[in-house]
C-alpha cells in the first residue's frame, strides 16, 4: 500500500498504538492510513464529509475507509502530507481478513470494474425526464381522475429513480471528475429533487463509514423512539429505560417511518442543517426544484395543485425508499462500535437481495448492498461481478454471506423490529 507522507532525510517519529487511540476528541483527532500518523484535528470540520465521519475514525486505523471513500488519492495525497506527523511504530499482527480484502480491492481494480459506463447513467437519467414529461403531458391535455392517478405512478417512479441516481453521483462513481460527479449530485438531488447535496453527503458517507453502529450511524439513530438489534434493547430493558411500548414498535414503526420519513422528517432535518450552517446558496439549489415543479405543474393543477401534487408523490415515494433501503439493514447486526475491521463490519451489517432485472431497477442496484459497502465508488452496473470474489472470500474466513427474496426482506424489516422490541420487554420486566 502506499505511505502518504513526506519524503524527508529524518527519521520519522514513531507512535504507538496506545498513544494514537488516545487522539480520539475534539481537541486532538490522529488517523492512521497505510501506517502513516497524520494529525487532522484541525482540518476535522473542513473535510467534505463532514468532521464527524473524521471524528468516529479517529485513533484508529482508517486505511480501509480512506481507500473506500477516495478514488482520487493522488490528489488527496497533497492534502495529507501537510497533516504526517510520524509512523506507527509498533508491529501489530494484520489480521488474514485485512490483507486478503486488500488484495480482493486490488485485483477488483485490476479488473477495471471500477470503470464507468456512460450510456448507463445516461438512459437512467433519460427515463427521469421523460416519465416527468409524460406526466405533465397527462394532467395538462388529458386531465382525468384516472389520468392523473397514472400521473402520480410516473412521478413516483421518476423521483425514486431520481433518488438512486443522485446516490450514484454522490458517492462519486458516474465521472471521473470529482467536480463533475459532485456538480451532478448537486443537479440531481438539489434541482430534481429539492434536498440539499451537503446534507446528504454529511448524512450518508457516516452511514457507510459505521453502519448500524449506534451514535456513529445516523440511519439507525431513532432517539429512543426504536429499540434496534439484540444488545441495545436488553441494556435499555435491564436499567428500566424507555417512555414507548418498545414490543409494539413493529406495528407504530410500519404507521410512522415509511409514510412520513421522506414528506415530514427528511424536509424538516434538511431545513435545519441549512439554517445551522446558514448555507444559503445549497438552500437556494434545493429551492429551485419548487420553482420548476409549481412552473410546470401549476400550467395544469394551479399551484395549490401542484404543491398538493408534490405531497402525494413524495408520500408515496417514502414508502418505496423506507423499505428498499432498510430491507438490507435493519434486520442485520446493530450494536455499539466493536471496532471491527473493514470487511467484517460491512458483512455484519449488511445483507443482499437477490438479483434479477425488475429487483436491480427497483433497488437502484441497493441489492447489492454488501459489494456496495465494501466498494462505494464502484458503478452500480459491476456490482453483480464482484459478487463471487467476495462470496468466496466470506467462505474462506467463515464469514456469512446473506442474500433473500426481497419480500424476505421486506418481511424482515417487521421482525427484527418485533424481535428487538421483545428483548426489550423481557428485560424491562424481569
Amino acid at each position: 500500500m502506499v505511505c502518504f507522507a513526506e519524503s524527508n532525510t529524518e527519521a520519522p517519529q514513531l507512535f504507538n498504538w496506545e498513544q494514537i487511540a488516545s487522539h480520539n476528541s475534539k481537541q486532538s483527532r490522529w488517523l492512521v492510513i497505510n501506517g502513516a500518523v497524520y494529525d487532522v484535528t484541525q482540518w476535522a470540520k473542513k473535510h467534505p464529509g463532514g468532521e464527524r465521519l473524521i471524528a468516529n475514525h479517529s485513533g484508529e486505523d482508517a486505511t480501509d475507509a480512506f481507500t473506500a471513500f477516495h478514488n482520487d488519492k493522488g490528489k488527496v495525497e497533497k492534502y495529507l502530507k501537510t497533516f504526517y506527523i510520524g509512523k506507527v511504530g509498533e508491529d501489530r499482527p494484520e489480521p488474514e481478513i485485512v490483507s486478503d480484502f486488500r488484495l480482493l480491492r486490488y485485483q477488483v481494480e485490476k479488473m477495471k470494474l471500477f470503470d464507468r459506463n456512460s450510456l448507463f447513467y445516461l438512459l437512467h437519467f433519460g427515463q427521469i425526464l421523460v416519465l416527468t414529461f409524460i406526466a405533465w403531458v397527462l394532467l395538462f391535455y388529458y386531465f382525468s381522475w384516472f389520468n392523473y392517478a397514472i400521473a402520480v405512478l410516473m412521478l413516483l417512479t421518476a423521483q425514486a429513480q431520481a433518488g438512486w441516481l443522485q446516490h450514484d453521483f454522490g458517492h462519486l462513481s458516474v465521472f471521473r471528475s470529482r467536480w463533475l460527479n459532485h456538480l451532478a449530485h448537486r443537479i440531481t438531488i438539489c434541482t430534481l429533487k429539492g434536498v440539499s447535496s451537503d446534507w446528504w453527503n454529511y448524512r450518508h458517507f457516516q452511514h457507510h463509514a459505521k453502519p448500524n453502529v449506534e451514535a456513529k450511524d445516523p440511519d439507525v439513530r431513532f432517539s429512543g423512539l426504536f429499540l434496534l438489534g439484540k444488545v441495545i434493547p436488553v441494556e435499555w430493558g435491564k436499567a428500566k429505560k424507555g417512555f414507548l411500548p418498545y414490543q409494539q414498535q413493529h406495528t407504530y414503526f410500519c404507521l410512522l417511518v415509511p409514510p412520513l420519513l421522506l414528506p415530514l422528517y427528511f424536509n424538516i432535518e434538511n431545513l435545519y442543517f441549512l439554517g445551522k450552517r446558514k448555507d444559503w446558496a445549497e438552500l437556494s439549489w434545493a429551492l429551485s426544484f419548487f420553482v420548476w415543479w409549481t412552473a410546470l405543474f401549476g400550467t395544469a393543477l394551479g399551484v395549490g395543485g401542484a404543491l398538493m401534487l408534490y405531497v402525494v408523490v413524495r408520500f408515496l415515494e417514502s414508502h418505496w425508499f423506507v423499505w428498499t433501503t432498510q430491507m438490507s439493514h435493519l434486520p442485520m447486526d446493530i450494536d455499539h462500535d466493536r471496532h471491527r475491521v473493514w470487511f467484517t463490519q460491512q458483512l455484519a451489517a449488511t445483507c443482499n437481495v437477490e438479483a434479477s432485472f425488475f429487483n436491480d431497477w427497483f433497488s437502484g442496484h441497493l441489492n447489492y448492498q454488501i459489494e456496495h459497502h465494501l466498494f462505494p465508488t464502484m458503478p452500480r452496473h459491476n456490482l453483480y461481478k464482484v459478487v463471487p470474489l467476495v462470496k468466496s472470500l466470506c467462505q474462506k474466513h467463515g464469514i456469512k454471506y446473506e442474500c433473500k427474496p426481497m419480500l424476505t426482506a421486506f418481511a424482515d424489516i417487521y421482525r427484527s423490529l418485533r424481535s428487538s422490541g421483545e428483548l426489550w420487554f423481557e428485560a424491562y420486566h424481569k
